[in-house]
């Protein structure tokens, strides 16, 4: 299933759950299931902005954006980091407001069952979105994913506290576990956030791609073959590798152009989407970069 399906279904599941949660918590009046209400609007808010951001990603290179415009999924995850942390906010000032004026709980029942039909849909969702971003290796589908599998572990904490309320009778149960519901959701924004600073910052590709650009690699190295000076960085679902080949300066244009040429097409055919630009240069010559390097 493509991205942008994935994140339209997750608007319209946003919605659904938004509808079946603010229900719970008006017949019950539990603050712990209008905190529950309240990430599935950042739900919602997270949702729209990702489909935004994943189909300006999707646009081709252009001239003011040679390498494309993957970097645009990076912004979806910062904002919904964001979101995560404003309704996390607001969640703590109605449980403080609640311990101050403790009610209670009606209809618990009918809104518990609610709450669960919500949390069986994002988790359904959920799966089904963290495996496809695997797939498409689509930050924002990624972000979205897990901040509904958190949402999912939230609606369940929040479950058990108002059975808990209820069978205890204890009042102050319910914005208590709202207050830690809040904590919880403080803790999976501030991972969004971070995941996108990181994506921003150019980072290297996974272990296991770079693993795999070694051996195939390795498989055009030979005596009078090497590579060196391997970078690699990630932008959004493309991937990019810059390599230095070291041919004999004996060799025709031709020949090296040849060879280079084989090694690029092994690469892409090894790593999905990846871009590599390779270098070529006499084995008698080392580049300028490596003096740069070794300067800093």
């Amino acid at each position: 299933m493509q991205v942008t399906t994935l994140l339209r279904l997750s608007v319209a599941t946003a919605v659904i759950t938004i509808v079946l949660k603010t229900t719970a918590w008006w017949i019950t009046g539990s603050v712990g299931l209008l905190s529950d209400a309240m990430e599935s609007f950042v739900n919602l808010a997270s949702a729209l902005f990702a489909l935004a951001m994943v189909t300006i990603a999707a646009r081709p290179a252009d001239d003011d954006h040679p390498f494309g415009h993957t970097k645009a999924e990076y912004f979806s995850s910062a904002f919904e980091g964001l979101m995560i942390a404003a309704a996390a906010i607001a969640i703590v000032w109605a449980a403080l407001r609640r311990l101050m004026d403790l009610q209670p709980l009606e209809a618990v029942g009918i809104g518990l069952a609610l709450t669960v039909a919500s949390s069986l849909l994002n988790g359904l969702l959920a799966h089904k979105m963290l495996a496809a971003s695997r797939e498409h290796r689509s930050v924002a589908l990624e972000a979205d994913a897990r901040h509904l599998y958190a949402d999912v572990w939230t609606s369940a904490a929040v479950i058990v506290g108002v059975v808990l309320v209820e069978v205890t009778g204890w009042l102050w149960l319910d914005p208590v576990v709202a207050i830690g519901v809040a904590a919880n959701i403080i803790r999976e924004g501030a991972r969004v956030v971070w995941g996108s600073v990181d994506g921003l910052m150019d980072k290297a590709l996974e272990p296991e791609v770079q693993a795999s650009i070694d051996r195939t690699l390795a498989r055009f190295a030979e005596s009078s073959v090497r590579f060196d000076d391997i970078v690699t960085r990630r932008a959004g679902s493309r991937r990019f590798l810059d390599v230095h080949m070291h041919v004999p300066a004996t060799w025709t244009l031709g020949r090296a152009a040849a060879l280079r040429g084989e090694v690029e097409q092994a690469l892409m055919d090894e790593v999905a989407g990846l871009r590599a630009s390779i270098q070529l240069l006499p084995s008698n010559v080392e580049p300028q970069f490596n003096a740069v390097q070794a300067s800093r």
